[in-house]
């Protein structure tokens, strides 16, 4: 199993997919550990993080649904102000590497245009939940949480 932290041992930008902020944000009792050890070595300065804007949409599509603007600003400011996170806005260069992904992997629009943003910041893994995408693997070291946390009967 393993910690985070050694998966991660030999990167220096990663690349964060929507699930890791939504686990932690909900306090996921399965995941939270995980998410907490990523976003705290990113905030530390041990990991430069990368993500889309496509996060921003997935994180805040819920609050907007239920009439909360205020929880998805709150969300917004979140990911604008995380130290050693970049938010990056799906240029012309993204929709390109998107397209060449979803053309060799098969990867979902959304999933190709957040892979494709941390693969231009020059990220060298990918967190994600999404079992579908360690088909990416060797362009890139994907690491899932079910791969690292424990089952929830331990």
């Amino acid at each position: 199993m393993g910690s985070i932290s050694e998966r991660l041992a030999d990167h220096t930008v990663i690349g964060l997919d929507t699930s890791i902020f939504i686990y932690h944000l909900e306090a996921h009792p399965r995941y939270r550990h995980l998410t907490q050890e990523v976003l705290t070595g990113v905030q530390a300065g041990r990991w430069n993080a990368i993500t889309s804007t496509v996060t921003l949409m997935e994180l805040t599509v819920r609050p907007w649904q239920l009439g909360r603007p205020a929880v998805a600003r709150e969300y917004e400011a979140l990911l604008v102000h995380f130290p050693n996170l970049t938010l990056v806005d799906v240029t012309r260069d993204v929709a390109r590497r998107a397209a060449q992904l979803r053309a060799g992997y098969g990867l979902r629009p959304a999933d190709a245009l957040q892979v494709a943003t941390a693969l231009l910041l020059d990220a060298t893994a990918w967190m994600t939940n999404d079992h579908k995408l360690a088909r990416l693997d060797p362009t890139l070291d994907v690491v899932i949480l079910d791969d690292l946390a424990p089952l929830e009967n331990d």
